[in-house]
């Protein structure tokens, strides 16, 4: 499938070609980290899942040993060339990283008896394949320990590529940042169907890698499409200063919840002398609020636990590295990137604020929010993965909302409506796209996508619309600096020429599911009720689990779908009661599970109607993994 209509227009290359003229390129002290410590890489290029399916290629991205096309932002290229390099490196002595078998590293820490990984990835394949990688040039060391930084997906998704549920019984254990468990589950199961599908924007995972279209994300190559697992945490880490000893492996850990992750920590090794950023701290600015969706990250808060950082362990530290991207070593340099890091954020924060208060809006302190020369000429402060135009927006959106405070924006018509509207007081579909092309004549691409995107509203199906707007969006994409922006725009373009590429790859795995508490599990049911398909129902529904909890009771009545644990008056009476255990409970409710089979089989029992079961369940709607994005 081909996503690309042609080459870069010329003001797009003009302006490609200043950014060459006005940032550092002399300046190679990271293509110098970069490579320092390489051991070697893997023999076979493609890693493959058990059917034979590639979920990684480890050569997809060669294309970016060659110069900068004008279809690439040169400043994102130069990114995505260092994020790309692959293999294994050592950062000190007892201290490795394999990079580029993801979109994240995976570290390892040799220890008295064996190693602990840090990080295991998103898939078991890759995280399977990296581990192999270490081992050939490292020994077979077995895996002593686990431990997550943080609750994305991309830092535990793997973890059974490193090890089993069963050595984790027998006593090896997996450390977390207190509160890793429920962030884990509920980011990527409450709204995760909506989260994945906008990912694929995001990462451009549906987009042919090349220079006419997916050359990385900022943050790193892609995401992997094996095989998402987790293993719940067995060590909790608490509080800042808490030490860990792994193994021989002596950790000192700084609590940064709300930062880039609601759970989160960095990790000192004092006898390394090195320091664990985990995602606070890498090499671009990174996101307030993340283009897929998540609640809006506190950049005050962040800033504020760098200091800490700094603070804490900058007198002891050589090295700092993170869970993406490559190390910095030497005192001056770590204490400088920490710094400046710091400053990035707080600068955000600050000045947003002092415009808010003078009256701007979102949009408008984005466009006047300009970073102090200093963090400019700072390669690592660069928006490759968030931006400054965002991020303006999201700390906006934190303290004040959607709402702008002007009043005509308080109850505006929905965009399809508002674009039949538009439409007409243009003066109709042919006259916006006559003009609209005139517009891209001139390089205002921004205007095109802005204006076409009416008449796209109004009518999905014109294809000259369609067309247009897939080339501005296209031109959008190759002189973005952001990664994930140019892979919004890329991935726009392409299901305007192509329809929907739908959603291919999700973090809604089995292991997430089943990780559900009861509680969240019954949430999540709660979401999906057609509320207004559900006004008249008055269903209550009664669990006994028989494992000394008490009953749980289901009620959907006016529409809500509510769960009390016990019983009492907003338990209420039940239509019917069912006793099973609880993987039958899960299996049911999950839809893997029949009740007249359970009862059949001897796992469960009935008291009441039945039939008033599948009448509360009846109201609950699926989710869509392929609803449009770029169209009504």
């Amino acid at each position: 499938m081909n996503a690309s209509s042609g080459d870069a227009e010329a003001v797009v290359a003009e302006a490609n070609n200043a950014a060459v003229r006005r940032l550092a390129f002399d300046d190679t002290r990271d293509q110098e980290n970069e490579r320092r410590g390489f051991l070697g890489t893997a023999e076979q290029s493609e890693i493959r899942d058990a059917d034979g399916r590639v979920v990684w290629d480890l050569d997809a991205y060669g294309f970016l040993d060659g110069d900068c096309p004008p279809t690439a932002h040169p400043s994102l290229w130069r990114q995505s060339r260092l994020a790309r390099g692959h293999g294994l490196f050592e950062v000190v002595p007892g201290i490795y990283q394999v990079r580029g078998f993801d979109l994240s590293n995976m570290t390892v820490v040799e220890g008295e008896r064996g190693v602990l990984v840090i990080d295991p990835l998103i898939s078991t394949q890759t995280a399977a394949a990296a581990l192999a990688l270490y081992r050939r040039h490292r020994g077979e060391r077995p895996v002593t320990g686990v431990l997550y930084t943080h609750s994305h997906a991309d830092h535990f998704g793997g973890v059974k590529g490193v090890i089993g549920v069963e050595e984790v019984a027998a006593g090896v254990p997996v450390l977390a940042p207190e509160g890793f468990l429920e962030h884990a589950v509920s980011e990527n199961v409450y709204a995760g169907t909506a989260m994945s599908r906008r990912a694929t924007y995001m990462y451009g995972a549906a987009l042919p890698k090349g220079p006419r279209g997916q050359i990385g994300s900022g943050l790193g190559p892609t995401t992997s499409t094996g095989t998402v697992t987790l293993i719940a945490p067995t060590v909790h880490i608490t509080r800042t200063g808490q030490s860990e000893t792994v193994d021989g492996i002596r950790m000192v850990f700084q609590m940064t919840p709300g930062t880039e992750a609601p759970a989160e920590l960095n990790i000192h090794f004092p006898e390394h002398a090195a320091l664990c950023t985990a995602e606070n701290a890498t090499h671009t600015l990174h996101n307030l609020l993340t283009l897929r969706g998540a609640q809006v990250r506190d950049p005050h808060d962040w800033a504020h636990y760098l200091t800490e950082t700094v603070q804490l362990f900058g007198a002891a530290t050589d090295v700092v590295f993170a869970s993406h991207h490559w190390p910095v070593w030497g005192r001056e340099e770590a204490l400088a990137f920490l710094s400046e890091q710091r400053d990035l954020y707080a600068y955000l924060h600050d000045q947003t604020l002092r415009m808010i208060n003078q009256g701007l809006t979102g949009p408008e302190i984005a466009e006047r929010m300009q970073l102090p020369p200093a963090l400019e000429r700072a390669w690592h402060t660069h928006g490759y993965y968030g931006s400054v135009s965002h991020n303006a927006k999201a700390v906006y959106q934190r303290y004040m909302g959607w709402f702008d405070g002007n009043p005509a924006h308080l109850w505006a018509h929905p965009p399809a409506e508002a674009a039949t509207r538009y439409v007409d007081f243009m003066g109709g579909a042919g006259e916006v796209l006559r003009r609209a092309r005139q517009s891209y004549a001139q390089g205002d691409f921004r205007w095109v996508a802005e204006v076409v995107h009416h008449v796209l509203f109004t009518d999905p199906g014109n294809a000259e619309a369609r067309a247009l707007q897939a080339d501005a969006l296209e031109q959008l994409g190759y002189g973005s600096e952001n990664g994930t922006w140019r892979n919004f725009f890329l991935t726009g373009a392409l299901e305007l020429r192509h329809g929907s590429v739908g959603t291919p790859t999700t973090t809604v795995s089995e292991d997430l599911i089943a990780t559900l508490t009861l509680d969240q599990l019954f949430d999540s049911l709660a979401i999906r009720v057609d509320g207004p398909r559900s006004w008249e129902a008055d269903v209550t529904v009664r669990w006994h689990l028989g494992d000394g909890r008490g009953p749980s009771t289901l009620r959907l009545k006016n529409g809500v779908l509510t769960h009390v644990r016990g019983l009492g008056p907003a338990a209420g009476e039940p239509d019917v009661e069912i006793t099973l255990d609880e993987p039958a409970l899960r299996g049911l409710l999950l839809g893997r599970a029949a009740l007249a089979d359970l009862v059949a089989q001897g796992r469960a029992r009935v008291s009441g109607d039945p039939a008033r079961l599948a009448e509360l369940t009846g109201h609950l709607t699926e989710p869509d993994p392929d609803f449009a994005i770029v169209t009504p």
